[in-house]
């Protein structure tokens, strides 16, 4: 019985935070240990051209979240990690999939007409400094996903329509040959998946400001914990654990009865907003320590990285030339 391909594609944007992890990561970790799946996982730098010009700062991106999945506990022995420029039959594909794109499908993305309408609440035109780049996003995404006979792209709510513009495209094709040349992809959305608070209790974003960075040093993950926003109450205040952004945080960390003993701590009283993040600290930094000791080993070293990477994209490249070869057959360029 052939294995379900389940696919994951991470864009380098800088080191990933604490949202990240727990509402992608950890779960994408956990689905590539399902029975019968076989996992693949891509660093999309190529997208990241969009908004990264620098060269030695793209660079740095790349390795970063290399380096923190990897840490996290991705096994490259088990799962297909590569990176997106060095499989340049993506941006062949890519070719391909625009002549049965419609113009119209790219003016629905949601990201060209979040773009959009900026432009217009700050008074300039549609389409002031919005690139092909950004407008053809969904396109690229699509190859990304259907190169790989991908069966499930596991997405929040918000990435829905990517993976529907990736359904519509590929049925286009296969319609338009009469056969099923590309697999059409499903969106895996966890119900479950976490919405993870930030510093200021909205949910967690670099566009806010109000993130935690994965493996901050100790001492910076403390201090920025300390920013955590709380209510006025005083020490002797009882205080409610279920309106508190420190303690929303620690019960993804914590178990049942550790969370049942500090939940009585806030509403006895006698416990100030300093121990609470204290005690979230100390929880967090219990399960990431080991892996913030890994990263910057992978970090101090990215050769290391460059390697597995190199192998994997090697690998890529073989499931990759299969499916160009069949589209190119069928098109009539072979």
């Amino acid at each position: 019985m052939s294995k379900t391909v389940v696919l994951t594609g991470i864009k380098p944007t800088g080191m990933p935070h604490l949202g990240n992890y727990l509402g992608a990561i950890r779960p994408a970790l956990q689905m590539a240990d399902e029975e019968n799946t076989e996992a693949r996982f891509f660093i999309a730098d190529y997208h990241s051209l969009n908004s990264v010009r620098d060269p030695a700062t793209l660079r740095s991106y790349i390795h970063e979240v290399a380096a923190v999945w990897l840490a996290a506990g991705l096994d490259p022995e088990k799962v297909l990690i590569y990176k997106q420029s060095d499989v340049p039959e993506t941006f062949e594909l890519t070719t391909i999939l625009m002549a049965f794109t419609a113009k119209g499908l790219m003016n629905r993305a949601h990201a060209y007409k979040a773009a959009v309408d900026v432009n217009r609440e700050k008074g300039q035109s549609d389409d002031h400094q919005i690139n092909m780049g950004i407008y053809t996003y969904p396109v690229l995404m699509a190859a990304d996903i259907l190169l790989f006979d991908t069966d499930y792209v596991p997405v929040g709510k918000d990435q829905v329509q990517h993976i529907e513009m990736a359904q519509d495209i590929a049925g286009v094709v296969n319609h338009n040959y009469k056969k099923d040349l590309l697999v059409i992809p499903k969106a895996r959305v966890d119900e479950q998946l976490m919405t993870v608070p930030g510093l200021d209790g909205r949910k967690m974003s670099k566009s806010y400001g109000n993130h935690i960075p994965l493996f901050s040093p100790e001492k910076k993950l403390r201090k920025t914990i300390m920013k955590i926003v709380t209510n006025s109450q005083g020490l002797d205040e009882p205080k409610n654990p279920d309106t508190c952004n420190v303690f929303a945080l620690y019960k993804l960390f914590a178990d049942v009865a550790e969370q049942k003993v500090l939940a009585e701590r806030y509403r006895a009283g006698g416990m100030g907003w300093g121990d609470a993040k204290v005690a979230l600290f100390e929880k967090l930094n219990a399960e990431i320590g080991p892996m913030r000791e890994k990263y910057n080993s992978l970090m101090a070293d990215p050769s290391q990285i460059d390697a597995i990477l190199a192998d994997g994209s090697a690998r890529a490249r073989k499931v990759a030339a299969g499916t160009i070869r069949r589209l190119r057959d069928a098109v009539g360029v072979s």
